[in-house]
C-alpha cells in the first residue's frame, strides 16, 4: 500500500512539473531566449532612437472551412478553442511583454475568409480581437496596427470577379489593400500581392499597380520595406538558410481558363517580383504564406534585397515552430550610407512547440493510467506494459514519419553565398565534418506533404520519435535486479518505490 501511495505521489508531481512547464514555463522560455535585435553584439539591443515592430504572420484562425464541419460541431469548437487559447497566450506572454511601438500582421487572419456567411466571418473578426486583446486595455490603444490582406483572407485573383463583396467586407474592417506607412525613417510599402498576378483587365489588379508606380516616382530619400503576403519568386529548390523546419516548397501556380486571374500561387511570379523589386527598390521583403521560415537573398541591379517569409504563429498550420518576429526601424541615415542594417535589423523569435507539449500530457496521461490499473497487484513487473505501450507509439511514428530531417544539423552549419546561371543567389550549407562514431539526437522535423498549408495535421506523433530514452522503456526485472541505464539515478526511484 505503501507503494501506492507513494507512486500516487510521484505521478502527482510529474504532473504538477508537466503542466506547469506546459502552461506557464515554455512561455517564460521562449521570451527569454529572444530579445529585440542589434546591429552588433556589442551593441544595446534596438537602440532608443528605433521604432519597435512585432511582426505576426498567418494566424488563420479555424472555421467551418477549416475541417470542413459545421459550426455546431464539438470537435470544431474544441479544434477553436485550443488553437485560440495558444495564440492568445503566445501573444500576451511572449509578444506584449516586448512592448511593441507597432503590431504589424503578414496576412491570412482568418482560414476561410473568402468563403464564410456574413455571420461566421464576424464571428471570427471577434475571436481575433481577443486572441489581440484588441478589445482590451492590456493592448495599448495607441498602438497603431497594420494589416496585409491574405489569399485565406480576400481569396486569389480569379475570386474577385464573382465575389467583389468580398473585399469590400474586408476593406471595411482592416482598411485599404495597398498603402504605405512609415517607422521611424522607413517606409513600410503594403501591396495586395493577391491581385499582382490577376488578370490583365482587372481593376483590382490595376489599382494596384497604380499604387505601385506612383510610389516609385515618389519620395526616394527614405528606405523602404517591402510588405507582401505572397513571398517573391524564387528558383525552384531554393535553399531557405537555418531555421526552415520543412522540405522546400516550390512553384505552383493554377489560372482560371481565359485569362480570368489566378486560383492558387504559392509565389508570385518572375516577373511580377522583377518589377516589384525595380519600382520600389527596397532595403527588405517581409512575406508570409508559406507557414514556415525562409530567408532568400535576390539579387538586383542595385545591390542585393533579403527577403524573410515569416512562419505562422499558430500551430495548427503545419510548423511545429511558430514564431514572430522583432523589427526595428532606425532614424534617418545620411543619404550616401550604404549601412542598411542600421535602418531596419530583425530576429526571429520562435513561440513555444505546443504540439509538443499536448502529446507529452496525451502520454503522460496513458501512462498514469497504465500504472494506476497495473501497479496495485503487478508492482515493478506492469512496467513492461508501459514498455509495450511507449516501443508502440514509437515505431508507429517512425512509419509515419520515415521521411526525416534533422534540424540541428542545419542549424549548426555555416552557409555562403552562391549564384546560379540564372544571377539568383542562394544559401548553400557548407560540408562540415562530424566527429566519427557520435550519433545525432537532433529533432525529427520531416513532412509528408508537398504544400505548406496541407501539412496542419500530418506531425502530431513525431514527438514519440524523441522518447528513446525515456525511464519506462526499462523493464520491470531491470528495475527488480537493480539495473540502471546510464545517465539515470536510478537507484534513487526505486527505493521511493519499494519502501
Amino acid at each position: 500500500m505503501q507503494s501506492v501511495t507513494r507512486l500516487t505521489l510521484l505521478l502527482c508531481a510529474a504532473w504538477a512539473a508537466a503542466l506547469l512547464y506546459g502552461e506557464m514555463g515554455a512561455y517564460w522560455a521562449a521570451r527569454l531566449s529572444c530579445s529585440w535585435p542589434s546591429s552588433s553584439p556589442s551593441s544595446p539591443p534596438s537602440p532608443n532612437n528605433h521604432v519597435k515592430i512585432a511582426v505576426v504572420a498567418d494566424p488563420q484562425l479555424m472555421d467551418s472551412t477549416s475541417l470542413g464541419l459545421p459550426l455546431s460541431s464539438i470537435a470544431l469548437q474544441a479544434a477553436e478553442f485550443y488553437t485560440d487559447l495558444n495564440m492568445r497566450r503566445s501573444f500576451q506572454s511572449v509578444i506584449l511583454p516586448f512592448k511593441p511601438d507597432v503590431l504589424l500582421f503578414l496576412g491570412d487572419q482568418f482560414d476561410g475568409g473568402p468563403y464564410m456567411s456574413n455571420e461566421e466571418w464576424h464571428g471570427s473578426l471577434s475571436r481575433f480581437k481577443h486572441i489581440f486583446s484588441m478589445n482590451e486595455h492590456i493592448t495599448n490603444p495607441n498602438i497603431p496596427i497594420y494589416y496585409l490582406s491574405g489569399n485565406h483572407d480576400i481569396g486569389y485573383s480569379a475570386f474577385h470577379k464573382i465575389h467583389p463583396e468580398v473585399i469590400t467586407r474586408y476593406e471595411k474592417e482592416f482598411q485599404s489593400r495597398n498603402y504605405q506607412f512609415s517607422a521611424g525613417k522607413v517606409d513600410f510599402v503594403v501591396v495586395d500581392a493577391q491581385t499582382l498576378d490577376g488578370a490583365t483587365e482587372s481593376k483590382e489588379r490595376s489599382s494596384s499597380w497604380e499604387f505601385i508606380k506612383a510610389l516609385s516616382s515618389g519620395n526616394k530619400s527614405n528606405p523602404k520595406v517591402l510588405l507582401t503576403h505572397i513571398p517573391l519568386y524564387r528558383p525552384n529548390n531554393s535553399p531557405c538558410g537555418p531555421h526552415r523546419s520543412s522540405p522546400v516548397i516550390n512553384q505552383r501556380v493554377s489560372s482560371a481558363a481565359m485569362d480570368q486571374g489566378i486560383t492558387y500561387q504559392n509565389y508570385l511570379s518572375k516577373e511580377t517580383s522583377d518589377l516589384l523589386l525595380s519600382l520600389l527598390k527596397p532595403v527588405l521583403v517581409l512575406s508570409g504564406h508559406d507557414h514556415d521560415q525562409c530567408t532568400i537573398v535576390h539579387p538586383t541591379p542595385f545591390g542585393s534585397v533579403t527577403e524573410h517569409t515569416l512562419g505562422t504563429i499558430s500551430w495548427q498550420q503545419g510548423n511545429l515552430y511558430p514564431s514572430f518576429m522583432l523589427l526595428s526601424a532606425g532614424p534617418k541615415l545620411p543619404a550616401n550610407s550604404t549601412d542598411i542594417e542600421h535602418e531596419v535589423l530583425t530576429n526571429l523569435c520562435f513561440l513555444p512547440k505546443q504540439t509538443h507539449i499536448y502529446i507529452w500530457y496525451i502520454f503522460q496521461f496513458v501512462v498514469t493510467i497504465l500504472l494506476l490499473l497495473l501497479w496495485p497487484t503487478n508492482g515493478l513487473r506492469s512496467l513492461p506494459y508501459v514498455n509495450a505501450f511507449v516501443s508502440f507509439m514509437r515505431s508507429v511514428a517512425a512509419e509515419l514519419f520515415s521521411r526525416t530531417k534533422e534540424k540541428d544539423d542545419e542549424e549548426d552549419g555555416e552557409y555562403e553565398m552562391v549564384w546560379d546561371a540564372e544571377g539568383s543567389m542562394h544559401l548553400v550549407k557548407k560540408a562540415v565534418a562530424k566527429t566519427p562514431g557520435t550519433s545525432s539526437d537532433s529533432r525529427t522535423t520531416g513532412r509528408l506533404c508537398f504544400l505548406a498549408e496541407d501539412c496542419r495535421y500530418q506531425k502530431l506523433a513525431s514527438w514519440f520519435l524523441l522518447t528513446k530514452d525515456f525511464p519506462f522503456l526499462m523493464t520491470g526485472e531491470m528495475l527488480l535486479q537493480g539495473q540502471q541505464p546510464e545517465g539515470t539515478n536510478w537507484s534513487l526511484i526505486r527505493q521511493f518505490l519499494l519502501r
